[in-house]
């Protein structure tokens, strides 16, 4: 159990980590560089094969104008996405703030945090609009949903911030996985990565310790329930991230054989989904959301399997 005391410590942290090191958007990334320079017939656009698509024979089958095409096209298409699931983050963060006293520490780090994630959007926002590719980002139901998710946030705060985790942790892992490969990728993709992965650190560490903070007060229904929401929320926003809407799927004339096998069929990519949840598993264990109910969830899901030892433990090369 974490006290009161602690946990206002560690937000005073955050928030002094914030001021100490933070990355604007147009200052931190020199856009017209030639380096930077995004040449849509670059090779290097190519999916890496930490990618659960760029190993898949289908794609290693293509033309390479066409896997690049399809690898630009699908690195905005995620940034989109990511950028819409940031824009939630913020609104929701607004409106958690309406609830907060005067002198609470939680107040000035999610103003912080939601100053990192405006810096964010833009970056985002930019990389898309110099693409070239008019991607759409998340799937329609998302999209219609997502300027009502935010309420959750004054309503059930606790739940918002498991979907926080839910949006953050997997493509935060999957750009460490794609950064740690060290593979030749385009250098302003990489830089992006780069900064969104250095601050959002920040943000799971939050979210991690606001769900340790209140999980204890949560009466045994409402603990029943989160629990097993936990891998519902988890699955539902990963797939959002991760696997290409159908929109996409046409533009890049993924077939939906291909489609079903890679998102989340072959044993490989079914590791790849397992390997996402490794610290909120352990998150989850910790603060007692983990019971033989929400186990058989976690299991039914997909998402199942050994929690990490430590937060950003990678993921085991065995299946």
């Amino acid at each position: 159990m974490t006290t009161k005391q602690e946990f206002h410590d560690s937000l005073r942290t955050l928030s002094q980590a914030s001021v100490e090191q933070h990355f604007d958007a147009f200052v931190d990334i020199d856009w017209d560089h030639p380096d930077f320079a995004v040449d849509p017939a670059d090779p290097r656009w190519k999916l890496p094969r930490e990618h659960v698509l760029g190993s898949h024979e289908w794609y290693l089958g293509l033309p390479e104008e066409e896997q690049v095409r399809v690898g630009l096209y699908l690195q905005a298409n995620v940034t989109k996405v990511g950028l819409q699931f940031e824009q939630v983050l913020i609104a929701g963060i607004m409106n958690y703030l309406h609830r907060l006293p005067n002198g609470s520490p939680e107040f000035r780090y999610a103003t912080h945090e939601a100053t990192e994630e405006c810096h964010h959007t833009q970056m985002f926002q930019e990389f898309v609009n110099r693409s070239g590719a008019d991607v759409a980002g998340g799937s329609r139901f998302f999209r219609g949903v997502a300027p009502i998710l935010p309420l959750a946030a004054s309503i059930v705060p606790f739940g918002f911030f498991i979907g926080v985790l839910a949006g953050e942790e997997p493509i935060d892992h999957m750009q460490k996985a794609v950064l740690r490969a060290g593979d030749d990728m385009h250098p302003l993709l990489q830089r992006i990565m780069q900064i969104h992965v250095a601050e959002e650190a920040r943000h799971i560490g939050f979210a991690h310790q606001y769900l340790t903070f209140n999980a204890p007060r949560l009466g045994p229904i409402e603990r029943q329930l989160v629990a097993v929401l936990t891998p519902v929320v988890m699955r539902w926003l990963c797939d959002e991230i991760i696997k290409p809407s159908k929109r996409a799927r046409r533009d890049i004339g993924l077939p939906d054989d291909v489609f079903k096998e890679v998102y989340w069929a072959q044993p490989s990519s079914r590791k790849v989904l397992r390997d996402l949840f490794g610290d909120v598993r352990m998150l989850s264990e910790d603060i007692g959301l983990m019971n033989p109910v929400s186990r058989r969830v976690w299991r039914l899901l997909k998402i199942d399997g050994r929690s990490a030892r430590f937060r950003g433990e990678p993921a085991s090369a065995a299946a």
